[in-house]
């Protein structure tokens, strides 16, 4: 199993600002709005977490686990963890991914976002601009600018999907000077991605923490994100179980379809058997390899070897 990094609690302000002092033992927080957060509600309350889950996210920020100098290769990964928009497992989702990622040479930085308290554009907003900040500052954690993927589990899939195709959308501008750095991934890692707005393949959840009650018909197309594939959508690689029973296989397969008639480069792993949020949890047969299979991908895809 794979051992719980420990939480982060010094604060690094990457664009324009100040780093606090850092405990040796602890990972840093890179708050990505040092600005100020757009529309910060004005009845935000505390942040709270309970069993591994962050809720009532006010203010975004990355979590960083570079890799160890000794193994490093350059690649990095943001990791958006799932929840219906409605929380975030960034236990299972997130600091375990990363400890893995490190293991494989990847520089992790878990992405803590917005959720139902704003719905659309906060969360695309705030993945974006963590790709900006990662690409702006790539000589300060040793990363390649041109090796920065992102990775979702369930909600954190969709997000990640949206960055992967609404990379250059104008509501994930604030106007701020980071706008100008470019914010497309240059592969994607979808894990039960939630990719539908509508139809039965959906997740009711997720659609309803995202969009809302009213859910205008142009966003609900805009924001299913097989519906948003062209030729500039990164590489990708999915994996998903067909016995989930919250986010249909479905999802994955549109999305893998549309990359392929974009003439996307892409790979899909869909097992006969597999829950919903998996994980990396060991002991669930043939699924509980997909670490393996990617991290195979990401070796002929160039992002392990070092520059």
């Amino acid at each position: 199993m794979l051992a719980r990094a420990t939480q982060a609690f010094a604060i690094l302000v990457i664009a324009g600002a100040v780093a606090a002092p850092q405990p040796a033992s602890g990972p840093e927080t890179i708050v990505l709005w040092p600005e100020g957060v757009s529309h910060l509600a004005a009845n935000a309350g505390p942040e709270l977490l309970e069993d591994g889950r962050v809720r009532n996210v006010h203010h975004p920020t990355l979590t960083a686990y570079p890799a160890p100098a000794g193994r490093r290769s350059g690649a990095a990964v943001i990791v958006c963890p799932g929840g219906a928009y409605r929380r975030l497992a960034v236990d299972h989702e997130g600091t375990a991914v990363a400890a893995w990622l490190n293991g494989i040479g990847v520089s992790a930085f878990v992405l803590k976002y917005r959720l139902v308290e704003y719905g659309h554009r906060a969360p695309l907003q705030d993945v974006l601009r963590a790709v900006r900040q990662l690409r702006a500052n790539a000589p300060r954690w040793h990363i390649d600018p041109d090796r920065i993927g992102v990775m979702g589990f369930s909600a954190g899939g969709h997000l990640a999907s949206a960055a992967g195709t609404l990379f250059d959308a104008p509501e994930g501008r604030t106007g701020a000077d980071l706008d100008r750095v470019s914010a497309r991934p240059d592969f994607l890692v979808l894990v039960y991605p939630v990719i539908v707005m509508d139809g039965p393949y959906a997740h009711k959840a997720s659609v309803a923490n995202l969009l809302g009650a009213a859910r205008p018909a142009d966003l609900v197309v805009r924001l299913s994100t097989n519906l948003q594939v062209t030729r500039d959508t990164p590489p990708a690689f999915l994996v998903h179980g067909g016995t989930d029973d919250s986010v249909p296989a479905e999802n994955s397969l549109l999305f893998f379809q549309a990359l392929r008639h974009a003439g996307v480069s892409a790979e899909i792993h869909l097992y006969e058997k597999g829950p919903h949020g998996f994980g990396l949890g060991p002991n669930l047969g043939p699924i509980s390899e997909w670490p393996v299979i990617c991290a195979e991908w990401m070796a002929a895809h160039g992002l392990l070897g070092r520059r």
